[in-house]
């Protein structure tokens, strides 16, 4: 593998495991995500075309990864996201509990939008990309991305203000399948 290619890898790790994380919703499941799409960049790396970009040619094989872990499983396992004590400012104590209660609640929520939600969610709102390039990347049309964004955002709104029957609704839809859209 060449230099350069060695270190745009290592420079994408903060990013890939953040996304890794939010996939699976656990910083252990997340970290196991994280090597297997690294050791199948890694063993691939010929497959990549230079010139283009290695985040979303990463972004994808973990995407790949993480749905056949899902298709072999046939389950979802969600798990509980501690909140980190040290990484806690001091402050108010009240606003401080009260941003903590959100975030928790706003990791949870993700964790039970549908798959193809939440990866378009965290690559367009936690990654930055464009929805041309999220379209791109997972090989759908842009507009399946605005589509899915749009319910991944209303149901995660509704499940962090308390309206719990969102995740079935988001998932099944008005009318059907997300590619129909």
């Amino acid at each position: 593998m060449d230099d350069s290619v060695r270190q745009e890898l290592v420079a994408l790790l903060p990013r890939l495991r953040r996304f890794a994380y939010g996939l699976t919703g656990s910083v252990e499941d997340g970290d196991d995500l994280l090597q297997s799409a690294l050791v199948r960049a890694i063993s691939r790396i010929d497959q990549w075309r230079p010139g283009t970009r290695l985040h979303s040619w990463m972004f994808r094989i973990m995407q790949t990864i993480r749905i056949n872990d899902l298709k072999a499983v046939r389950v979802r396992a969600g798990s509980a996201v501690a909140i980190d004590p040290d990484r806690a400012i001091g402050g108010d104590l009240r606003r401080e509990v009260e941003g903590r209660l959100m975030l928790d609640a706003v990791r949870r929520g993700v964790s039970r939008l549908p798959e193809e939600q939440r990866a378009v969610l965290l690559l367009v709102c936690v990654e930055g990309l464009s929805y041309k390039e999220v379209a791109e990347m997972l090989e759908i049309p842009a507009g399946t991305v605005m589509s899915r964004l749009a319910r991944a955002r209303g149901a995660l709104h509704r499940m962090v203000h308390g309206t719990e029957k969102s995740a079935e609704i988001i998932r099944f839809g008005r009318g059907g399948n997300d590619e129909a859209r």
